[in-house]
């Protein structure tokens, strides 16, 4: 048995596919469906992404399994840099994109959660504030991005990968998509010119990368 990551496509999963690939070492990507049977069989919450380690020891939680990715494997050096300051900022910007970035986009996708109010004029305003909500932390990320190449100071890191899914739901969910976030831009475009990451979209989405 090999580590297995459990995905879907247009999933923050997406992350640690692309880390997986970075690291080299041997896995297995399965997709599966939300909510499925297969997937409520090891993850309660019926969500991705699921880790399962060789010895058949699962992790969840996108944020963890890519500190867990970055701790196992050192050689990737795909940490962030040495030294607990360094290791800090790694934590501070995985819980940016969890705890702000992350659930600034569930008004958007779920708005009926947030509303008592039936009707799509109650929908709209309820994505509007999803809206302004991930514009408000796209703005921070792209100030933090002025002059840099990645978004820690060690380098290209598991914390760059965890932004690329919500970069890309940024792109097709914002009424100007990234026109007024240029950094965060070419954070995107430096990602995704990537052929290891042209290979796990293409694998992801069916199509050739």
């Amino acid at each position: 048995m090999i580590p297995t990551l459990y995905y879907a496509p247009g999933a923050c999963s997406l992350a640690p596919h692309i880390v997986l690939e970075w690291i080299g070492a041997p896995y297995e990507a399965v997709k599966v469906q939300y909510g499925s049977d297969k997937l409520l069989s090891f993850n309660p919450a019926g969500a991705v992404p699921a880790f399962c380690e060789d010895d058949g020891w699962i992790l969840t939680q996108a944020g963890a399994i890519l500190d867990y990715l970055a701790n196992k494997h050192p050689e990737a050096a795909l940490g962030g840099g040495d030294g607990i300051r360094a290791q800090a900022e790694a934590r501070r910007w995985s819980a940016f994109f969890t705890s702000d970035v992350h659930a600034s986009f569930w008004p958007i996708f779920v708005p009926e959660r947030y509303s008592t109010l039936g009707g799509d004029k109650a929908r709209w305003s309820v994505m509007e504030a999803g809206h302004r909500l991930v514009a408000k932390q796209f703005g921070f990320l792209d100030r933090h991005l002025e002059g840099r190449e990645f978004i820690l100071d060690g380098g290209r890191s598991v914390i760059d990968a965890y932004s690329f899914p919500m970069i890309r739901w940024a792109i097709r969910l914002l009424p100007s998509g990234l026109i007024e976030y240029p950094n965060v831009q070419s954070l995107h475009d430096r990602i995704e010119a990537d052929p290891v990451v042209r290979k796990v979209l293409g694998r992801e989405t069916g199509m050739s990368a």
